[in-house]
């Protein structure tokens, strides 16, 4: 069966947001039941979405508001926090920027830049949680508690990115990454069951 990229896409996106909803509602509950006075959070939202801002660009927007829909439902947070993080999150994505001054292809393969990488789509997604809760009534000393308490969450996602660029294809620009396959495939002359007479296919990605 061959599939649009778009139907592609949006599988892709799919199942990393429904990985990412059940990741932090278990974490949410667990840390809820097993460390209630701990301050420190641990979250995967920012290693998610660096990787699908790595795969997809700013259709990473929906990992980022639904990573923080799904953690203010799993701890039963108050109107303006589901404001605070599903619209705060989304400054994640300020990490898109690196892409127009370092090119995918050098932020993917320099582990330096890929650190930096995800460290600034991890202070932007603080900035624009403290910038909307600003908004809505907080304190100018509430950026230090945000960068604080999450800082797991950094670590996290850290080690989450360099590993996902161990695997071939997760951290990657999924159509350079498509092309790239399709290119193999034809190296090792390993037919490309794909291709039919209804247009060029990328292992079954019509483009």
């Amino acid at each position: 069966m061959n599939l649009s990229l778009k139907q592609y896409r949006n599988i892709d996106l799919g199942i990393m947001l429904i990985i990412l909803a059940i990741a932090e509602a278990v974490i949410t509950n667990a840390a809820r039941f097993w460390f209630p006075s701990e301050i420190y959070v641990l979250s995967p939202m920012i290693a998610i979405v660096s990787i699908v801002m790595m795969r997809w660009g700013g259709w990473a927007a929906v990992q980022a508001a639904g990573g923080g829909l799904a953690l203010c439902i799993a701890s039963g947070a108050s109107g303006k926090q589901f404001a605070v993080y599903c619209i705060g999150n989304c400054f994640a994505l300020t990490a898109l920027a690196l892409f127009r001054v370092f090119g995918k292809e050098k932020i993917r393969s320099k582990p330096s830049l890929t650190l930096l990488f995800t460290v600034t789509a991890f202070a932007g997604a603080q900035l624009g949680r403290w910038l909307v809760g600003l908004a809505l009534g907080g304190t100018v000393g509430d950026i230090v508690k945000l960068f604080t308490t999450d800082s797991l969450s950094l670590l996290f996602a850290i080690v989450a990115v360099q590993l996902a660029r161990k695997l071939d294809g997760l951290f990657e620009d999924q159509i350079a990454y498509l092309l790239r396959t399709q290119a193999d495939r034809r190296k090792s002359e390993i037919p490309d069951y794909g291709d039919t007479e209804y247009g060029d296919t990328l292992g079954g990605i019509e483009i």
